[in-house]
């Protein structure tokens, strides 16, 4: 399990199993980002129309797509040319979005402070250098501009993390295991063995702020009455969060 996988070895990963990964996505990214993660991110975000929005670590496009509806100039850039291809064949010609190829932790074709906001989705746990990824977005956002970040929340998705149940008892518990574990590990529960970067929380917070960020806002995202009602089985995301969105400012 301790052993290093670079960012190099993550993007060979997601260029292989691209398409399997957003085969089922729809216009909403999939049925996790339109329950939990889309909402907490656009309760989050400012008025949009005619900004500059950076899109980092866009995947198939799908958030890119909804910020240029709702009137952002969009860059959107990945690390995977694979996810690039598909995010290309999935938005159409008049849609304004540049996509890029490019990994966040190194982000220099952009020039200083061009951005009046970014947002990155599901994307930090996927670096090995997560904290040049962070002084990246700090570098190209405009002063007092924002940015938004979702990730795995570090204090419940760990490496050996998963459900316990007891079908008898009627009963279910979310293991949590290795917390203070640092480093590489692979989805367990994906025959596509994605890699994943597990830190702490004290970690991630640590680094905004060295970086000069200021925390904003946190969300948890759980559930609304509206989308249990649409889909039932997300009552088990009651027990605990999987994700951890924040909104920091420069």
């Amino acid at each position: 399990m301790e052993r290093t996988i670079t960012t190099e070895e993550a993007i060979k990963r997601w260029d292989q199993h691209a398409e399997s990964f957003t085969a089922d996505y729809d216009e909403h990214g999939g049925i996790h980002r339109e329950v939990l993660l889309n909402p907490a991110i656009f309760s989050l975000l400012e008025e949009v129309k005619g900004k500059r929005l950076l899109d980092a670590g866009c995947g198939e496009g799908y958030l890119s797509r909804i910020l240029a509806q709702k009137g952002a100039i969009v860059t959107a850039v990945d690390y995977s040319e694979k996810m690039l291809e598909i995010a290309r064949e999935r938005t159409h010609e008049e849609v304004p979005i540049q996509y890029k190829h490019g990994n966040c932790e190194k982000l220099d074709f952009l020039v200083d402070e061009q951005f009046d906001g970014i947002v990155s989705n599901m994307v930090l746990q996927d670096l090995e250098d997560y904290k040049a990824a962070l002084s990246e977005m700090y570098r190209l956002l405009k002063p007092n501009s924002t940015f938004i970040f979702s990730i795995l929340h570090p204090c419940f998705v760990t490496p050996n993390s998963g459900w316990l149940r007891n079908e008898q008892l009627d009963q279910q518990y979310w293991k949590v295991q290795r917390y203070f574990y640092e480093g590489v590990y692979e989805q367990l529960d994906s025959d596509e063995k994605i890699v994943l970067y597990h830190r702490t929380l004290t970690s991630y917070m640590k680094a905004i702020i060295q970086v000069g960020f200021s925390i904003e806002d946190v969300i948890e995202p759980m559930p609304s009455k509206e989308m249990l009602t649409k889909y039932p089985r997300f009552e088990e995301d009651l027990h605990c969060a999987d994700f951890i969105v924040f909104k920091l400012r420069k």
